[in-house]
């Protein structure tokens, strides 16, 4: 319990940290650009338009909103956060009680062989799915929370009082969230208009994407580790864990087209105008959305913050405030 709740308190400050950042970069993903583009120096030190980075957006908000308004948003975002922790560490701890293998063999298998990173990362996978597939409603509320920015509407709430109580009984961490009126009403509006369906929009790209990136970062970091780097030269263990980081942002990157797709899926037809033309084409599902950001050209819309440059073959619409 101690390192569950070690867990928690760590991701709820770096969730709160991280916040305006995520927000930042939800606005940037569904198009919405309230600043024109500016004169400025790339990297290499050459002339180009840019479209304004982090700083200047968050500057933007704080303006409109003021501070507080860089962290809409946040309270659905903790409860996922929370509740993901607990349900994936309950899960990762059931498996390794049953001992659940991918690689079935009549002999344990060695630490850093190809046959126990499999059976780990099959039981890592197992253990996000879940906590994904749970606490992907927060998720839905969270980002709908944020979107509301563009259309400045009030339909989705998430300023919420909340209290967790921590039981220990019978080794069981029993969680209860209090909840008051905002995140409530979030939910109580989904529901009334799209059902449940509407708690999981967005679910199946998101999904497919986090068990992609798992995958591809523990295979590339076991193969580096295995044939690219001598166990006998010193500080091999600091190598092994800066090639795991390298792989795990490689496999972000590749993956981040799900994370696009499933995040604008949440909040497509939703009734908000940054889910509704002119913002966004209203799409029947998620593949549509992946075929149509392709032909356009905006797969990686919203990847970086920093030193952004302006889509090809676009015009800037003052009014509407992104590109055409």
């Amino acid at each position: 319990m101690a390192d569950t709740c070690g867990q928690v308190l760590l991701g709820s400050g770096l969730t709160v940290l991280s916040h305006p950042l995520m927000y930042i970069k939800v606005l940037v993903q569904v198009g919405h650009e309230p600043l024109s583009p500016t004169l400025g120096r790339n990297m290499f030190g050459r002339q180009v338009y840019q479209l304004p980075g982090l700083f200047a957006y968050a500057k933007h908000i704080i303006k409109i909103d003021g501070k507080s308004g860089l962290f809409k948003g946040l309270t659905p975002r903790l409860c996922a956060g929370t509740i993901g922790t607990i349900v994936h560490s309950r899960v990762l701890q059931k498996c390794q009680d049953e001992k659940i293998e991918m690689v079935a063999s009549s002999q344990k298998a060695e630490d850093g062989s190809l046959q126990h990173v499999v059976n780990e990362t099959t039981k890592e996978m197992i253990a996000r799915s879940c906590a994904t597939i749970i606490t992907h409603p927060f998720h839905v509320i969270t980002l709908r929370c944020m979107v509301q920015f563009i259309g400045r509407e009030a339909k989705y709430r998430s300023v919420v009082f909340f209290s967790v109580v921590f039981l220990l009984r019978i080794a069981h961490l029993i969680i209860f969230f209090v909840l008051s009126s905002g995140v409530f009403d979030s939910i109580v509006t989904i529901y009334r208009e799209e059902g449940i369906l509407g708690f999981f929009a967005g679910l199946i790209p998101r999904l497919l994407g986090d068990v992609l990136s798992l995958w591809i970062c523990n295979m590339l970091a076991h193969f580096i580790n295995t044939y690219a780097i001598d166990d006998s030269t010193s500080h091999t263990g600091e190598i092994k864990n800066c090639s795991q980081a390298v792989t795990g942002f490689f496999a972000s990157m590749l993956t981040y087209p799900f994370v696009l797709v499933s995040n604008l899926m949440a909040v497509n037809n939703c009734g908000l105008a940054g889910g509704l033309p002119p913002y966004a084409a209203v799409y029947p599902n998620w593949l549509h959305c992946w075929s149509h950001l392709s032909r356009e050209g905006n797969m990686s819309r919203g990847n970086s913050l920093f030193f952004r440059k302006l889509p090809a073959g676009k015009t800037y619409a003052v009014e509407q405030k992104r590109f055409f």
